[in-house]
């Protein structure tokens, strides 16, 4: 399971990251942390993510090589659209040979995954709660939910599929 910054941080504001990573075997890319921590300086104490708490509960951290970059964006060059985090862990995904499946609410991704083919292995964050048993106690934001996933799955899907090649 890729986890990307914004919902590695919607888990935290939601205080439902202890469920997320007890139900699921959560992996990220070196950026996504990083991306964790910057801004930290602006949030308020309860919603600051300790890095080292965050690091040891992940099941991996990757780095992403300068030539895994290339090659994901020769794949497609919207990838070049995406912010760092999520780049990167794009560019990680589509090395992979395994059943992976990628949370991040970001249109640009979700595009991405959707001109890829790819549009079956992304997953929202509510989903994955569901999985496990956890409801929030706040609710989640909208980008984050079920419904606003499938609706913008289905309509990138539409446009997408009378661009492609």
């Amino acid at each position: 399971m890729l986890v990307d910054t914004n919902a590695i941080l919607e888990a935290h504001r939601t205080d439902s990251w202890r469920a997320l990573r007890g139900g699921h075997r959560l992996e990220t890319v070196e950026t996504c942390i990083v991306e964790t921590q910057t801004g930290a300086q602006n949030r308020r104490p309860e919603q600051c993510i300790d890095e080292a708490s965050l690091r040891g509960g992940l099941k991996a951290i990757h780095a992403v090589t300068d030539a895994e970059r290339a090659e994901a964006l020769l794949r497609d060059p919207f990838l070049s659209r995406l912010d760092d985090g999520e780049r990167d862990l794009w560019s990680h995904a589509l090395t992979r040979s395994d059943a992976w499946v990628l949370c991040g609410p970001d249109t640009t991704s979700l595009r991405l995954g959707v001109r890829l083919g790819l549009g079956d292995r992304l997953v929202a964050l509510e989903d994955l709660l569901e999985a496990v048993g956890h409801r929030p106690r706040s609710p989640l934001r909208r980008n984050y939910t079920t419904a606003w996933h499938r609706q913008q799955l289905a309509a990138m899907a539409l446009e997408e599929g009378g661009r492609r090649r």
